[in-house]
């Protein structure tokens, strides 16, 4: 029976499962694969319809109950995390970090880029938020529906193309504040379906895999890496899939310890079950 595998379509996860999905990972079972922003698959793992599936950190606390996490496979780093964006009109307002009454577009509710920013803004007025598509948001800002927006993948190498301005790297703050790394995506897989220790396996063969051999992946990423240019492809890949994503490793799991343990602490997430 074929394993229910989700994951979004770009490029570090498809870089990263591309063996498994194709069944090159030996002694993996045959998996079917639903392609989905991240923000999808938070909310479609907390009703349990995936086995395998790729979710924001900041969701954790809603799903450990039926997943566990996996210490490889997922998107941890550093200089990688999201950034606040605007554009010419709210920027000589926002500058200073005043968000009091402004527009801002969030990937969603569950993401770790919208989490990071709940923890950087605490104390700081409030904005208005609205949920968009994480694809959507740099155009609706250039276009004035917003006065800034929160964007992560790949937006950090193409902003600059709708004319917007960083108003603060969130990722930057966090190491600054932490000195630990960014934790984004994570792996769970399902209590009761999935062997954890299996699948350790198979996600970390699927790494090496993608690693030893990048061109076998090529056409594949491409296929689904939404219209962007092979450069920008690549250099995503090379951000976001590091040595973490083999292992999370002492700091890592630190990492995603801090973020959760704040998060419950300022009252945002549920707190972590122990262990």
């Amino acid at each position: 029976m074929a394993l229910k595998l989700a994951f979004s379509p770009c490029p570090n996860d498809t870089f990263v499962f591309h063996a498994l999905a194709h069944g090159l990972v030996p002694d993996a079972p045959p998996v079917t694969v639903t392609y989905a922003d991240v923000d999808v698959t938070n909310t479609a793992a907390q009703r349990g319809e995936y086995d395998l599936v790729k979710v924001s950190y900041a969701a954790l606390p809603w799903l450990l109950g039926d997943y566990e996490l996996l210490p490889c496979g997922g998107a941890l780093g550093r200089g990688c995390g999201p950034l606040l964006l605007t554009g010419d009109a709210a920027g000589p307002r926002l500058t200073d970090g005043d968000l009091t009454g402004a527009s801002v577009a969030v990937p969603g509710e569950r993401t770790t880029a919208y989490l990071l920013f709940r923890l950087w803004s605490a104390g700081r007025p409030p904005a208005r938020i609205e949920v968009v598509p994480f694809h959507e948001i740099m155009p609706a800002v250039a276009a004035g529906r917003f006065d800034a927006g929160l964007v992560i993948h790949e937006a950090r190498f193409t902003y600059h193309r709708y004319g917007l301005t960083e108003l603060v790297d969130l990722g930057a703050w966090w190491e600054s504040d932490t000195g630990l790394p960014i934790p984004l995506g994570a792996i769970l897989a399902r209590r009761g379906v999935v062997d954890p220790a299996r699948a350790r396996s198979w996600v970390r063969e699927s790494v090496r895999r993608a690693w030893a051999d990048p061109a076998a992946s090529r056409n594949y990423v491409l296929a689904h890496a939404q219209e962007m240019e092979p450069d920008v492809v690549d250099r995503h890949i090379k951000l976001y899939v590091n040595e973490f994503t083999e292992d999370l490793g002492v700091e890592g799991h630190a990492a995603v310890t801090a973020l959760l343990q704040r998060a419950a602490a300022h009252g945002l997430t549920p707190p972590l079950p122990p262990g």
